[in-house]
């Protein structure tokens, strides 16, 4: 990975889940990372409404006092990584996606301080999700160091940007990929049959074995070039979002394409995606084409 890492520090529990889970990835990529807090204007006060010079001051040193803490946290975590803090005066969601434009990956915590209480994702998280450059990291509080990295494959564009990227991220960790593609009569292609006389294109366990072929053939190039990952293929007859999931139970990292063939055009993210950022029980990698 060139380039360097962003994480958003906002002081809660899993924003500082984020820093730890992105200070370990810094530093086995050997890549910086960049630990930024947005100084957002109190949303009780309007927006022309003058702030004394020690309200302001107060702000800032909150702001500081989480970065710092920040820092504590990865480098406790990742002594060997290059991080560095940051307080940028904006709102949280269009401060990190600034920060963004220039990253090689950005990490956020699931929720925020501001989120509604047991709130499954915050806006910022899928705000970040949707309109980053780069591959975004949503993290749940607590990530699990150890376990295979999920990816979900469906044929897409940023499906198969979500395959390179599951691979990299695969072999830098030394974790397996359980690879899983789900399918379904009504999503499967379905081309015209061979023969008139018949129905149907495909005969009973014909389709199976087309999808099945699909994601071989999709795998293929990636585990030629990262030979040393392990690749466990499931392919699952039945809807895409329950099965990744499921999968995620026991990952390290799900892999996701920001969204597939469906869906209306010009869409940010698809609603597996969406799915799977609300409720897989790991981190959850959104990456664009």
């Amino acid at each position: 990975m060139n380039g360097f890492m962003v994480v958003g520090a906002d002081g809660s529990a899993p924003g500082l889940e984020a820093v730890t889970w992105a200070a370990r990835e810094a530093e086995v990529r050997h890549v910086p990372l960049r630990v930024v807090h947005a100084l957002a204007r109190p949303v009780h006060l309007p927006l022309d409404a003058a702030l004394p010079r020690s309200v302001r001051e107060r702000f800032r040193m909150t702001a500081d006092a989480v970065v710092e803490e920040a820092l504590l946290r990865a480098r406790a975590e990742a002594p060997d990584a290059d991080v560095s803090g940051l307080v940028i005066p904006g709102e949280p969601l269009s401060v990190l996606v600034a920060q963004a434009r220039s990253a090689a990956m950005a990490a956020v915590g699931n929720t925020g301080l501001n989120g509604f209480r047991r709130a499954l994702l915050g806006s910022v998280a899928t705000g970040l999700a949707a309109h980053a450059e780069c591959p975004v990291v949503v993290v749940r509080e607590p990530a699990r160091p150890a376990g295979p990295v999920v990816l979900g494959i469906d044929g897409s564009a940023a499906g198969a940007a979500a395959v390179r990227f599951a691979f990299q991220e695969a072999s830098v960790q030394g974790a397996d990929i359980t690879a899983v593609h789900a399918w379904t009569a009504w999503n499967a292609p379905m081309p015209p049959p061979t023969d008139e006389t018949e129905p149907y294109a495909y005969g009973p366990g014909m389709l199976a074995a087309e999808e099945e072929r699909l994601l071989a053939e999709t795998l293929a190039g990636m585990r030629t070039r990262y030979p040393d990952v392990r690749v466990e293929r499931s392919t699952v007859h039945g809807p895409a979002r329950p099965a990744l999931i499921e999968a995620s139970r026991t990952a390290q990292l799900t892999v996701v394409g920001s969204r597939g063939h469906g869906g209306f055009a010009g869409l940010l993210l698809g609603s597996v995606s969406q799915a799977v950022l609300h409720h897989a029980h790991s981190p959850v990698a959104v990456v664009r084409a």
